[in-house]
């Protein structure tokens, strides 16, 4: 009995130990989470009964350099459903469909899905969200949202560029500046209860959103118009595949406007424009086609396709024979119409040739056997150290996404032949921006300018945030050279190949180009034309190329004229005054006058005073007898052959 008592009373220490033991270790556990992990626990608790909704930011806006807003925000709505605060889902379900355009099977779905918040539309407008509220559904949010807005629709789409669902940048500028752009998103928490309702009466905390920074951009509004009239009306004219334009500053790299006609509408960049589509009516595109041809649609061709520059690139075959002193004004050339390289025979694009001419005749005429000759002078190695000077091995650095670059022949593999077609334009690719680069640096004195669309950043209190900066560096090219340049090629437009570029008043230079596409003797060109004025100080360089004109498709046909439309417009509206030589005021009869008070006059007035002043068009606006308002203004002085606008009762 005494061994039993021992055990027993052994087997209750034990039992007592562990019970003391495990008191003790439930009493540190319970204080290391009531004291230590307090506030860890704590804020998991609150986690746990908070729900976060988010407030979108307001994305910054873009301006155009005069401060015209060309990228803005309309306010919209995001609609939201809570699945364990509903209590009609059918009701709900029946109501989100109807006023939001979505199948019942597509809300169902999303209404019946286990989350804790799910999301059913973005960019609601503000009057069907309204419509919404009216139904007071337990468990849907309507919460305030933003969405871009493009208020000139297709004004340079394709530089702009636009923005997804969640207001993040697609393509163009808005990728591009997209940290700057966007701002930081607000939340919404209310409390709930364990099953995920909320708490009547409970505090709502909120945490308001941030909105983003305003891009400033050297692209003008007005230029952009002009250029893009300008090209729309020749694509249309020669019914050709598209038209690029650029327009620049030629000192400083600023982009006055980029034209890729036919633009697509911003706010409707998934829907394809009507040229894209008609290709394709009647057939049921694939998801893949579909995007892309949307891609396509999208593209920037300026800076994302390559072409062969053709006569254009001439200027830089020009220029480095200058530089290196193998060529003068007066050196003299023959042309037969060809020029036999090697074992091959490569042809002027004029059949019978241009005869005898000296190096000045020859830029003028745009002559090939002219620069084959100058070419092979220079030699390979100083053709590419130019061309590696001029930037055209390289991205120009736009600040836009999706830059390609040249394709060219590996210095090791360049024979006579391929020296001779480099020399004029062929037998290798650069991008219009490319070209029109290493153009500015040649007219400019010399410095390799970087071609941009953004000049700073600014707060939406207009606070400046940044000023943005670009690289300018010297592309070797004398300023001699430079001056030489401008003169020959002020003398292709006025009296070479360019002459359809020429403007009365205003000093034009350039270089007119036909590049035959690849693969040769299909028909198949690029027209182009590339210019700068006034010819003695150049503030705007411009490049146009017209794809697969139909009918005739010389540049300097067709081209030129473009870029003379596109000058007349800008070059009064950038402060570039006329300045007519004598000889084109007794030409071209300019002079100026006051204008008259057509004001009150009759129809038999009016026709008796046209006799006496020398107008342009006369524009009648109106059915009555009497005029009553006109522009210019009587009184104003006005050129010669200025058009006249009356306005009848």
């Amino acid at each position: 009995m005494a061994r039993n008592r021992t055990y027993n009373r052994r087997n209750i220490f034990i039992v007592v130990n562990v019970i003391i033991l495990a008191a003790i270790f439930l009493t540190i556990r319970l204080g290391y989470l009531m004291i230590l992990k307090s506030e860890d626990y704590a804020a998991q608790a609150k986690a746990l009964h908070e729900r976060e909704r988010a407030i979108k930011a307001e994305r910054g806006k873009i301006f155009d350099r005069n401060g015209i807003e060309i990228a803005t925000n309309k306010p919209v709505c995001t609609i939201s459903v809570i699945r364990s605060q509903i209590t009609d889902p059918e009701k709900v379900i029946q109501v989100l469909s109807d006023l939001l355009g979505l199948s019942e099977e597509r809300v169902r779905k999303r209404v019946e899905k286990v989350s804790s918040i799910e999301r059913i539309k973005s960019n609601v407008d503000k009057e069907i969200a309204d419509k919404i509220r009216e139904y007071d559904l337990d468990g849907v949010m309507v919460d305030e949202d933003y969405k871009r807005y493009y208020p000139y629709d297709s004004l340079a789409s394709k530089v702009i560029g636009f923005t997804g669902g969640d207001n993040q940048g697609i393509i163009g500028l808005e990728v591009k500046y997209d940290e700057f752009l966007k701002g930081i998103d607000g939340t919404i928490l209310t409390l709930t209860t364990a099953h995920g309702k909320e708490i009547e009466n409970a505090a709502e905390d909120r945490i308001e959103p941030q909105a983003g920074n305003d891009l400033y951009l050297s692209l003008d509004v007005n230029i952009q118009k002009y250029a893009e009239q300008a090209a729309l009306k020749v694509m249309e004219a020669k019914n050709a595949n598209n038209v690029k334009l650029i327009v620049m500053n030629p000192q400083n790299g600023e982009i006055y406007a980029m034209v890729n006609v036919p633009e697509f509408n911003l706010n409707d960049p998934y829907t394809l424009i009507d040229e894209i589509a008609a290709q394709y009516e009647g057939e049921a595109l694939s998801s893949e086609k579909e995007m892309e041809l949307l891609n396509g649609m999208w593209r920037n061709a300026c800076l994302s396709d390559t072409y062969e520059p053709g006569s254009a690139f001439k200027i830089v075959t020009a220029t480095a024979a200058l530089e290196e002193g193998v060529v003068s004004l007066t050196d003299s050339f023959f042309c037969p119409g060809y020029k036999k390289v090697e074992d091959r025979i490569i042809r002027c694009h004029k059949a019978g040739g241009h005869g005898s001419q000296n190096f000045v005749d020859g830029i003028k005429n745009s002559c090939n056997p002219v620069f084959m000759e100058i070419g092979a002078r220079v030699g390979v190695d100083n053709m590419y150290k130019y061309f590696e000077q001029l930037g055209l091995f390289r991205k120009t650095g736009i600040d836009l996404p999706g830059e390609a670059n040249s394709i060219m022949h590996k210095k090791e593999n360049i024979k006579a032949v391929e020296l001779a077609t480099m020399s004029f334009g062929q037998s290798f690719q650069i991008t219009p921006l490319q070209l029109l680069t290493a153009a500015s640096a040649i007219v400019n004195g010399g410095n390799l300018v970087t071609p941009h669309f953004g000049i700073e950043v600014k707060a939406p209190d207009g606070r400046k945030i940044k000023t943005l900066d670009y690289n300018i560096s010297s592309s070797g090219i004398s300023k001699e050279t430079s001056e030489t340049m401008k003169q020959l090629l002020e003398a292709v437009v006025s009296d070479g190949t360019g002459k359809r570029a020429y403007l009365p008043g205003f000093r034009i230079g350039g270089k007119t180009a036909t590049s035959e596409k690849l693969p040769r003797r299909t028909g198949r060109y690029i027209s182009s034309f590339i210019g700068f004025a006034p010819a003695d100080d150049p503030q705007v360089i411009a490049i146009v190329l017209i794809d697969e004109p139909q009918g005739i498709y010389y540049g300097g046909t067709i081209a030129a004229p473009v870029i003379a439309e596109v000058f007349d417009n800008i070059l009064p509206y950038l402060g570039v005054e006329a300045r007519y030589s004598e000889e084109e005021i007794e030409k071209f009869q300019i002079g100026s006058f006051e204008m008259p008070d057509f004001i009150g006059k009759t129809r038999s007035e009016v026709k008796e005073l046209l006799k006496i002043y020398d107008f342009g068009e006369l524009y009648s606006i109106g059915e009555g007898d009497v005029v009553i308002e006109q522009f210019p203004l009587p009184g104003e002085m006005v050129e010669l052959k200025s058009d006249l606008i009356l306005y009848f009762n």
